[in-house]
């Protein structure tokens, strides 16, 4: 059913739906989507591959108890000291996570290493398929041929 009056959408929605089509903004969509399941595959790489390497390498240390009580019972572990309601500045928590942030940042510049490598190679063939580019010179010689061919003879 038809409404009894027109109804005209606002000036803004066209303007939206281009910007979201958009190739870039689709580009940016799939590649949030991909980085996201992406985490994943880093975080097992990390916690279940390169993380037993380096505790057995550095005969098992782990950080994680390692804090600062500001107020409350001091305890043995940092659960402890949460469990009683302590006041903590966990400074072994956050040296894991800077640990944790170099072997992501290293595993994802190999990656990339790797990938670049791919790219170059496919730019590499392409280059080799691709018919030479005449010199800008021997283009405009050419033209010009063309266009006296095409005047009239004695013109």
């Amino acid at each position: 059913m038809k409404p009894p009056f027109p109804v005209q959408a606002p000036s803004w929605v066209n303007e939206f739906k281009s910007f979201i089509m958009r190739g870039n903004v689709v580009d940016l969509a799939v590649g949030i989507i991909i980085g996201a399941a992406f985490t994943g595959i880093v975080n097992s790489l990390v916690k279940d591959v390169f993380t037993p390497v380096i505790g057995l390498l550095t005969g098992g240390v782990d950080f994680t108890n390692v804090f600062i009580t500001l107020k409350g019972p001091t305890e043995a572990t940092l659960e402890a000291a949460q469990k009683v309601g302590a006041v903590t500045i966990n400074v072994g928590l956050f040296l894991n996570a800077v640990i944790q942030f170099a072997i992501v940042a290293f595993a994802i510049f190999w990656l990339v290493k790797v990938l670049n490598r791919f790219k170059r190679k496919e730019e590499e063939k392409a280059k080799e398929e691709a018919p030479p580019v005449p010199p800008r010179n021997e283009v405009l010689l050419e033209e010009i041929r063309d266009a006296i061919r095409q005047r009239p003879f004695g013109s």
